[in-house]
């Protein structure tokens, strides 16, 4: 059995319930329906450029109702290769900036993309939205835990329109996934495992290409570092600093940040999970003595309140035999496949059913699972991003600050279990402390009192798939 899901039908489902509910309040908030949405861009390296410039241009091509106005970077190569490039694509020379303060106090910028390091994304998605001014905002969300927690409170009070950057997110294969879970066609689900791996000669991160133009004379150091604003401390400007910044604790976490992300991100938004209870990591440099901090072996287990478990287990020294991408139930599992759902337009996954003997029901099947868009997902992401702002509708983002937040809680806890060696404990209030004997004690307990399996919110099969059904022998147990 097949089923197969539009990316255009879900898209219009959603948002012409969307359109609908509107207000002409939360309508005023934004651009008219017949004004173009006028976008600024801070950060325009790699990311900034090849991914927010390089996929808002095609889409404003193909109907999208925006305008580049703005570029902001601290490298004067990268201003002007992106005002260049949307000068010749556009036919409009857009304004640019050293400082993104002076973006920001724009009134003919509507909302900014924002592809900075990961230790300027939370205070420069502060003070976006502080500015009044929506935000597309790279992965991770934030750097740090507290911060994306100042993020979600923001953004609730806003009104304002925030996607956070991990582009698979607008993969329709996870919301299919999701209702499969929910109306039980899995069974109690206990775990998911999910993980990246590369290989390559110049190593993790140091693909980033470094160039003899990267100089203290055309890069604002000072700024990029943000002492001023204690995000980093004073150091003697390095090329690889600046280029390869994910190697060094200050402004990234290597592939926890980069990678970790985007797997958890998917697991997450498929099983309805989100703050985990427990996390532990681990994990070292094992191979890549070239001067990073980061590991370029690690994973994490973390166990959530719902009882299931997450594992991401990666290697950036070794990538030919993959950890396959698969969420767990007493009933079934779905293997998801890697290459169509990080990428696009496609997306797949399959169920594959227990052995009858256990599930005690000899209907259940394998089935692919497939689902199918338009663009591939940067383009999705983007453009969920910009209706999301037409609509007036925060909360239908593919990635909104909730899920990016339980996963910077996810890999930044990982980081910290790793560099402290510690186990740490989060309750059901976001609260991190360190780890104790209450977690192994708690589902003791319910084993105890025979209580009933817990579910992922959104759950609705009752009991289906949840329940042992043991051999009579197992009546003679007891005192």
């Amino acid at each position: 059995m097949t089923s197969d899901v539009s990316r255009g039908h879900f898209i219009r489902t959603s948002f012409r319930t969307a359109a609908a509910s509107s207000t002409a309040a939360s309508y005023g908030r934004i651009t008219g329906a017949n004004e173009r949405l006028r976008l600024g861009f801070i950060g325009t390296g790699r990311r900034g450029f090849g991914t927010h410039v390089k996929s808002l241009t095609p889409l404003r091509k193909t109907g999208s109702n925006i305008d580049l106005v703005g570029v902001c970077d601290v490298f004067s190569v990268h201003r002007q290769q992106a005002v260049d490039y949307i000068t010749a694509e556009t036919n409009i020379a857009p304004t640019s900036y050293v400082d993104h303060h002076e973006l920001l106090g724009e009134p003919d910028v509507d909302a900014v993309c924002i592809g900075t390091p990961d230790h300027w994304h939370a205070r420069q998605t502060l003070a976006a939205l502080d500015a009044g001014k929506h935000v597309y905002c790279e992965k991770p969300m934030t750097h740090l835990i507290d911060e994306s927690r100042q993020v979600v409170d923001r953004w609730k009070k806003s009104g304002l329109v925030l996607q956070a950057g991990v582009q698979s997110s607008s993969s329709p294969a996870w919301d299919m996934a999701r209702e499969m879970i929910n109306d039980g066609r899995l069974g109690k689900i206990v775990q998911f495992q999910t993980g990246c791996f590369r290989n390559g000669r110049p190593g993790m991160s140091r693909h980033n290409v470094i160039t003899k133009d990267m100089t203290p004379d055309n890069i604002d150091w000072k700024r990029w570092l943000g002492v001023d604003e204690g995000l980093a401390p004073k150091m003697v400007f390095d090329r690889a600093v600046y280029g390869q910044w994910r190697c060094y604790w200050p402004f990234g976490y290597g592939m926890f940040s980069d990678l970790f992300v985007h797997c958890v991100t998917g697991m997450l938004k498929a099983t309805g999970l989100r703050m985990p209870g427990r996390v532990v990591g681990s994990g070292g440099i094992f191979m890549e003595y070239d001067d990073r901090q980061v590991p370029d072996v690690g994973s994490i287990i973390a166990d959530f309140h719902e009882g299931v478990q997450g594992v991401i287990s990666s290697t950036m020294v070794s990538e030919e035999l993959k950890i396959d991408h698969i969420i767990r139930g007493h009933s079934g599992n779905m293997l998801f496949q890697k290459l169509s759902y990080t990428s696009g337009p496609s997306a797949s996954f399959d169920f594959i059913p227990e052995r009858p003997q256990v599930t005690l029901d000899s209907k259940l099947k394998k089935e692919r699972h497939e689902a199918k868009s338009p663009y591939n997902f940067n383009l999705s992401h983007f453009d969920n991003f910009i209706r999301a702002i037409e609509f007036g509708r925060p909360n239908s983002v593919n990635n909104d600050p909730e899920l990016g937040a339980a996963a910077v809680m996810f890999v930044n806890l990982a980081i910290s279990s790793y560099r402290e060696g510690k186990v740490f404990h989060v309750n059901r209030d976001g609260q991190v402390s360190d780890g104790n004997s209450s977690w192994a004690n708690g589902w003791e307990k319910m084993s105890k009192s025979e209580a009933r399996p817990k579910h992922v919110a959104g759950w609705k099969a009752g009991d289906s798939g949840s329940q042992m059904t043991p051999f009579e022998y197992q009546k003679l147990a007891g005192p």
